[in-house]
């Protein structure tokens, strides 16, 4: 295998948590990698608590109107240029707009990396489909009229951080929320991304009939939440760094959140989560996390008695844990390992380009038997 220049733009914590242990195992097989991240939420506490090395651009966070999206587009694509032309990368990957065209200027192979539906992002894929060489995601994933690009496998992008392969709880953690007595976990989203424009999530009045709800059964609560909580919920904000969330989660009786991508991350730890959310039925990894493995359950945001009620039903059972560790389990039985297969694609593909039956190919090599 011949040493690669591999390009990571990172513009989301949750991008981070996908390519760390390929960045890391890329890194341990000699092959050189630059890491580029712009200011999103707790993107760059991660990298830090981790140490690894990274150019920051985009200092500031954009505003959300269209024309400051547009304008920020424009600026990345300069700014990535400009840091990658003297790099010389072979291969650019992450999930950005930006990189395909920065790939095209430089000559290089770009990897768009994510696992949102065509329809969900529409219009990120129609910047970003026509110019990308690959489109890496999950296999449930609909990718709109570019399935030539596609390279699909058999897992979820959360997997790659929280597969038991990589992922081993920390129990001191855990067990210093819980002190003895276990707890709910509740995730409040910003809903600040361009898909989530008029979209709504959990109000301080259904969190605070959730609360009533843990507490009766028996149940501590803490909250995490990226906006600023009201005076009434700040006893119940967890104050860990954010590279301990993870751990959090993975302790938790069950998680209620208004998070989409939290909800994927639970279902990956087998705890359950309810999701009160306007996507609900309409994300293709959710959906079969819900229908095909029960790991989680979508509720709409217009029946909020219905989210109460499974709350309340679902406290109410001894053997929620176990029943959810087994579904957890078979759901792991029939996915890769998405770091190594991440890892294997990306080195492959920088060689080759080839892209037909990459998840096959990976198993004959890494699982022959």
């Amino acid at each position: 295998m011949k040493r690669m220049k591999v390009a990571v733009y990172l513009a989301h914590p949750s991008q981070y948590h996908f390519l760390k242990n390929p960045i890391n195992a890329w890194k341990k097989k000699g092959h050189e990698v630059i890491v580029i991240i712009r200011t999103k939420d707790i993107l760059k506490d991660l990298l830090d608590f981790d140490q690894v090395p990274y150019i920051h651009i985009l200092t500031k966070e954009r505003k959300g109107n269209t024309l400051a999206i547009q304008y920020a587009l424009i600026k990345r694509i300069m700014l990535l240029f400009f840091h990658l032309r003297s790099f010389k990368p072979d291969i650019l990957i992450g999930s950005d707009a930006s990189l395909p065209v920065v790939a095209r200027l430089l000559h290089a192979r770009s990897i768009t990396a994510l696992e949102d539906d065509y329809e969900v992002i529409k219009p990120l894929a129609m910047l970003t489909y026509p110019l990308t060489h690959v489109i890496l995601t999950p296999y449930v994933c609909k990718v709109g009229k570019w399935e030539m690009k596609k390279v699909g496998y058999h897992g979820y992008m959360k997997l790659s951080a929280l597969h038991p392969n990589h992922f081993v709880a920390n129990h001191d953690i855990i067990n210093a929320l819980s002190e003895k007595k276990p707890y709910c976990l509740i995730r409040l989203s910003g809903l600040k991304a361009y898909h989530d424009r008029g979209k709504h999530g959990l109000s301080v009045a259904i969190v605070e009939k959730m609360i009533v709800i843990c507490k009766k059964h028996g149940f501590r609560v803490w909250i995490n939440a990226e906006n600023a909580l009201p005076v009434s919920l700040q006893q119940y904000q967890l104050t860990l760094h954010a590279a301990m969330m993870h751990h959090v989660l993975a302790g938790a009786k069950l998680l209620i959140s208004d998070s989409q991508s939290m909800s994927v991350e639970a279902s990956m730890l087998g705890i359950p989560s309810l999701r009160f959310s306007d996507f609900a039925g309409k994300i293709s990894v959710l959906e079969e996390l819900e229908h095909t493995y029960h790991l989680t359950k979508g509720i709409s945001t217009d029946a909020p008695e219905a989210l109460l009620k499974q709350l309340d039903e679902w406290l109410q059972q001894v053997d929620l844990t176990e029943r959810f560790r087994q579904r957890n389990l078979k759901m792991l039985q029939d996915k890769v390992d998405v770091a190594a297969f991440v890892t294997w694609f990306v080195e492959d593909y920088g060689t080759t380009h080839a892209m037909n039956n990459a998840e096959h190919r990976f198993l004959l090599v890494n699982c022959p038997s």
